[in-house]
């Protein structure tokens, strides 16, 4: 009797403890608006010609010297461009100066050691477009003296800024810690762009795909693992 009891316990006890999981790994919660009405860049040099509207954008700035900003650039690539460049209408889009057209192709054989970036596109600006565009965004830093920095945005289809309006740990919460958010991804700091970046893109693409279902619910929605959601 004591031995298939033993068995019966030790098969059950996992089962139970998915069911009390199930619930709070298929909920989530949106990612937060921290800023609307980017400025879209529309009229700015491209090719071919592209936008913000309509596209889940990571949005970058290289400014003068893009070459000095490989490093970020490859972090980039590899931990967030390779993983997302299957899911529809994403992109990422990188302002840089005009005249830096030679120093772009260098930063492009370094990106295209694997293979083409058919989502990556690099849009040529003035100086004061390029800061109009960011500061049309939330940021707590300014652009550097070569109008780049290492940070990120994600840009949705409606052009708001996403981010987290309340970027805690749950031990900061527990002890009632000033409330600090989260409106761009520095792309130096690994832990940041592979785990928060990368945890709050696949939050915005489930949006997108239940709202294209319509099953999109403002008050539940929370994906942890959007290995189970088919790419379109």
């Amino acid at each position: 009797m004591k031995k298939p009891l033993i068995l019966g316990i030790l098969f059950f006890l996992p089962v139970l403890f998915l069911l009390f999981l199930y619930p709070s790994t298929h909920n989530y919660n949106a990612l937060d608006i921290v800023k609307e009405n980017v400025l879209d860049i529309t009229g700015f040099e491209s090719n071919p010609k592209i936008q913000l509207k309509g596209n889940l954008t990571v949005l970058g700035f290289l400014g003068n010297k893009p070459m000095d900003n490989t490093i970020m650039a490859l972090n980039l690539k590899e931990l967030i461009y390779d993983k997302f460049k299957g899911f529809k209408r994403f992109q990422v889009l990188i302002l840089v100066s005009k005249g830096t057209q030679e120093e772009v192709k260098l930063l492009k054989r370094e990106l295209y050691q694997h293979d083409e970036l058919k989502y990556w596109h690099f849009v040529y600006a003035e100086e004061n477009q390029i800061k109009k565009v960011y500061n049309s965004l939330s940021s707590k830093q300014g652009l550097d003296v070569n109008l780049s920095t290492n940070n990120v945005f994600i840009i949705d289809k409606d052009l708001n800024q996403r981010g987290r309006k309340d970027d805690r740990t749950d031990r900061e919460k527990e002890k009632n810690a000033s409330v600090y958010g989260l409106g761009s991804y520095n792309c130096i700091q690994i832990a940041v762009i592979k785990n928060k970046m990368g945890d709050d893109m696949r939050i915005l693409f489930t949006e997108y795909r239940q709202k294209r279902k319509g099953k999109f619910d403002s008050t539940t929605r929370r994906a942890d693992d959007l290995k189970t959601h088919e790419k379109n």
